[in-house]
């Protein structure tokens, strides 16, 4: 079986290889994350919704899924319950539904679903390149009449600076990659579509940002490759650090990693390894 990669492990290596470290190697556990946990409440009732036929996709409709997706999520991970109790800290499951609303409003506000009828929703793309498997997991796909497609992604935080659009739009390249090695269409436009203040960021690629992709992701698995190796995982600290889980192992903030697993280097190159914490599809 071939290494394999997904966007959100890039992303984790490119913020922080100690990140990397910890979620694919070390495999510590997280506190479920607020955000974390409304971002796929909201994807799930965006893609519910597009089983209804075209007039009856209204806001008052998808709000209508809203509990009974969130039902479903905790039924599925039971953890997630204690988000939503209205315990001291925690909001009340109507405060936590109004909070998916008011992200549903503004999607509703950038997008018309009743002119819509995309051809794949959660379509997982896997792709072989040069040795190395990249796969993830496609929000939205449109196609038009004349087989244009477009790539869709949810994300209910906020639009990016300028300076970091380019990290942004990586993950869509990521798809966009696979689809063309395994479709053999180039996608037409590249869509991250910002809930939380609702922008909508885009890009049409060509085929040399796409090569230039593949070049980067071999760039990035070469520098997995050798940490795994040297057992060199540096934290990079930085904004991110903030929110991140992990901060009482983390050297750059006077933690104390556990100690590398002896199948360390495998854990953090076998796809068969990093499955079992790696749900492919990225989170907000």
């Amino acid at each position: 079986m071939p290494p394999a990669l997904s966007p959100s492990r890039a992303a984790d290596f490119m913020q922080c290889p100690m990140l990397y470290r910890f979620r694919v190697v070390d495999r510590l556990t997280e506190e479920p994350s607020p955000a974390a946990a409304r971002g796929t409440l909201v994807h799930a009732v965006l893609e519910r919704l597009f089983d209804l036929p075209a007039p009856g996709r209204t806001l008052a409709a998808a709000s209508e899924l809203v509990p009974g997706q969130w039902l479903r999520m905790v039924e599925e991970e039971p953890e997630l319950a204690a988000l939503v109790d209205a315990a001291e800290g925690t909001p009340s499951p109507e405060a936590w539904y109004a909070e998916a609303v008011t992200l549903l409003e503004r999607w509703f506000a950038l997008e018309d679903p009743t002119s819509l009828e995309p051809v794949e929703r959660e379509l997982y793309v896997e792709a072989e390149t040069r040795g190395l498997t990249i796969r993830g997991v496609v929000d939205r796909l449109d196609e038009a009449p004349d087989g244009r497609l477009r790539i869709v992604d949810y994300k209910t935080g906020r639009a990016p600076s300028e300076l970091y659009e380019g990290r942004a739009l990586f993950q869509l390249k990521f798809y966009a990659l696979a689809l063309w090695r395994t479709r053999g269409v180039l996608p037409s436009r590249l869509q991250l579509v910002y809930l939380r203040d609702g922008q909508v960021l885009w890009i049409d690629p060509t085929e040399r940002d796409l090569l230039a992709t593949e070049r980067k992701i071999h760039a990035l698995w070469q520098a997995i490759e050798l940490a795994a190796t040297s057992g060199d995982w540096r934290p990079n600290r930085g904004r991110a650090c903030s929110w991140c889980s992990f901060q009482a192992h983390c050297p750059a903030w006077g933690g104390t990693p556990p100690e590398l697993p002896e199948d360390a280097a495998v854990r953090a190159t076998d796809p068969r390894a990093a499955s079992r914490t790696d749900p492919v599809a990225d989170s907000d």
